[in-house]
């Protein structure tokens, strides 16, 4: 009879692949340098992008982004289907923040990143600094965005060292409150550029 010591470590972990069909839980779609942009899209059909029924979640993991301009915010939206990225959202925002020095500790709700039935972009990362020493990092989740009798739903949370030199945890969810597909997403920066960072998108099989 095998014991749990001679079974212990017989399995596999799902590892990233760089293409589709592998059976992998966890594909790598697309992934992209920043370098000058000020916005950054993953569209379905264009540069080898997949974001459709092809993978009923998406996985966004953004690295090291720094801005060109100080106290940035980076920003989110989705296309439904025509050329802009313009979907209706309904979302909601809060933080958690200390500052380096101790001070400024709080956990809130934010009114104005929070969108209600808004077609405008969706602030993810806010106040980014582009100190030598400061950038974001975060991850992002869209949920079976090619489903056309329900809305798709989306949640994201990040970690930054922004312009005021305080550590903020910032999450952000909600869904584009439209059932037409969305095909899909662009990221963009308040003021300036992407200075430099990588986005990867993965596609995740259940």
């Amino acid at each position: 009879m095998a014991t749990y010591s001679s079974i212990r470590y017989n399995f596999n972990l799902p590892q990233a692949s760089t293409s589709s069909g592998t059976g992998n839980a966890l594909e790598l779609i697309k992934s992209i340098t920043c370098g000058g942009e000020s916005t950054i899209s993953f569209a379905n059909g264009s540069s080898d992008v997949v974001f459709d029924g092809t993978y009923l979640t998406y996985h966004f993991k953004l690295l090291n982004l720094h801005p060109s301009s100080n106290t940035t915010t980076y920003r989110v939206n989705f296309r439904d289907g025509g050329s802009s990225y313009d979907a209706s959202k309904q979302t909601t925002f809060f933080a958690a923040n200390h500052g380096e020095d101790g001070s400024g500790a709080s956990v809130a709700h934010s009114d104005g990143q929070s969108l209600a039935n808004n077609t405008g972009v969706q602030g993810i990362a806010t106040s980014v600094g582009n100190d030598a020493d400061e950038n974001f990092n975060g991850e992002m989740w869209v949920f079976n965005p090619s489903h056309d009798n329900f809305v798709t739903h989306f949640f994201g949370i990040n970690q930054i060292n922004n312009h005021s030199n305080v550590s903020a945890q910032e999450f952000v969810g909600g869904y584009c409150n439209t059932t037409t597909p969305i095909d899909g997403v662009q990221f963009s920066v308040s003021t300036g550029n992407f200075e430099s960072g990588i986005i990867k998108l993965y596609g995740i099989r259940l």
